[in-house]
């Protein structure tokens, strides 16, 4: 189809991953300790609390919670445990979820527990146990954001209103003697309902699950980090990805704590060596989904010093098959200045460029390039870059506004779906060969032009469900599930 670009090329070599540094949570400011129940052992923690679902009728349990050692000495996570105590709305199972946590979901085990002597306010709790993996607090440190779900198997709406630790006014992080902690099984953090019950109240049957998307113990569907099913009826095996782009800016360190990184500097595509944070925005957009977006601009004024182009990705390349979706604005014409660019706005997911090489690309060229028509969107899976060997669609007509984007990675073939509808599918060699990044990206095939003007890509939404091939209904009704829930960001895939 005359699609030829270096996409792939050195230049857009993905760099090492974020190191786990800068995952680490700074010590904090050390916070005063409320009285504590036992004051036998020597460790003192706080445990810091929010909520990002401030109704009492909710479709989840959102708990927010940070462990910050406010003594004097070194604290294992692993001895530790956290109890977050509610009201239950059912008889039937409840079903944990980790969203994501700095130490890692991996290291975290969540267990619903029925407690023996229930009060007005709580007849279950919510524990939290982490794994050696999860390091150890140093005096002032804090554990960092751990990002809880708990929801009804039968994905009922839950009532918060009686819940013992649910505090709606709580939407910023503070400490909450309503959750608390214990060191070896001892009590030094928090009040328990009833004035100080026992801490070691045995585990019901009524509901347990890992941190990871595994089944509940009462339940035998695997929990699933979206209410939707799959086109096979079954919740994601492997977890999904969401995020909103709900950030401040490029250099929001919640950016990186969640896995995108934002380029700058050297290679192509495009015009290189012209890619810049300034260009990577999160305005807010009454026409989006949640009112807010991810703005991607490309500026130029003919010349290659005059030139900045805008990409974001992922730093895991941890995506392979499985559903992979966004919702993402078009435009036909810039911003600001003359139109007539051949300029690329993108949604796609790459490898590097090494012998496993792999692409799924959705690129939008509103005045062609290549030599290609005008208003293209072509969606092209990649066997080589070097070789230009690939298979490729041109799905033509204008794309100006908002159209939602899925290409499915299942059994073999690879299918994209424009607004629902199916565009083209390829299988045989043109199928990804290892995990992949996700990515976005708004750069200039060429400059014959001069003059000023800026081009700008929007994007709503970004979704993944790891080892299924979900429509894009089942898409959209897991996208409006975490709407629903005011969840900004999830991430279960390992």
């Amino acid at each position: 189809m005359g699609h030829v670009h270096p996409h792939a090329h050195a230049g857009r070599r993905r760099t090492a991953l974020l190191a786990a540094a800068s995952l680490a949570c700074a010590a904090t400011v050390l916070l005063p300790t409320l009285a504590k129940a036992h004051a036998d052992t020597a460790a003192a923690l706080t445990v810091d609390y929010r909520t990002t679902t401030t109704s009492a009728s909710a479709s989840e349990i959102d708990p927010w919670l940070q462990v910050v050692n406010s003594g004097t000495s070194p604290v294992a996570l692993s001895t530790v445990t956290l109890r977050y105590y509610f009201t239950a709305d059912t008889s039937g199972p409840y079903t944990f979820q980790c969203a994501w946590a700095v130490p890692g979901c991996a290291n975290l085990t969540g267990t619903v527990v029925a407690m023996a002597t229930p009060t007005a306010t709580a007849d279950h709790y919510l524990q939290i146990s982490f794994g050696a993996g999860a390091g150890t607090l140093q005096p002032g440190a804090s554990s960092g954001d751990l990002q809880l779900r708990l929801y009804r198997a039968d994905w009922q709406n839950v009532n918060q209103a009686n819940d013992y630790s649910f505090n709606p006014n709580d939407t910023a992080y503070t400490p909450w003697n309503q959750v608390t902690a214990y060191v070896g099984g001892n009590l030094v953090w928090g009040a328990e309902p009833g004035g100080g019950s026992s801490p070691t109240a045995s585990a019901s049957a009524s509901a347990s699950a890992s941190a990871s998307p595994s089944s509940s113990a009462s339940a035998s569907a695997s929990a699933s980090a979206s209410p939707s099913s799959s086109a096979t009826g079954t919740t994601p095996p492997g977890g999904t990805m969401f995020d909103d782009f709900t950030y401040t800016g490029p250099n929001d360190p919640n950016l990186a704590a969640h896995d995108w990184k934002v380029r700058t500097g050297a290679g192509g595509p495009g015009v290189q060596n012209t890619w810049t944070a300034s260009g990577v925005s999160f305005p807010a957009d009454p026409t989006a989904q949640g009112g807010h977006v991810m703005d991607l601009t490309a500026t130029t004024d003919g010349t290659t010093a005059g030139t900045t182009q805008a990409e974001i990705d992922t730093a895991q390349q941890k995506f392979f098959e499985g559903t992979y979706a966004a919702r993402v604005y078009f435009n036909d014409a810039p911003t600001t200045g003359a139109n007539g660019d051949h300029v690329n706005e993108t949604f796609y997911a790459i490898t590097p460029d090494n012998s496993l090489y792999s692409e799924d690309d959705f690129e939008y060229l509103p005045n062609g390039g290549w030599g290609g028509p005008a208003n293209s969107m072509y969606t092209t899976t990649w066997y080589s870059a070097d070789a230009m060997d690939r298979v490729t669609t041109d799905t033509q007509g204008s794309l100006q506004g908002w159209h939602t984007l899925v290409a499915t990675v299942y059994g073999g073939t690879v299918t994209y779906y424009i607004d629902g509808k199916q565009v083209f599918s390829s299988t045989g060699k043109y199928y990804p060969r290892e995990p992949m990044t996700i990515d976005f990206n708004e750069w200039f095939i060429d400059l014959p032009f001069t003059g000023a003007r800026s081009w700008d890509e929007k994007v709503n939404w970004v979704y993944f469900a790891k080892g299924v091939a979900q429509s894009p209904t089942d898409v959209q009704n897991a996208v409006n599930g975490y709407y629903a829930a005011g969840t900004h960001f999830t991430d279960g895939v390992q």
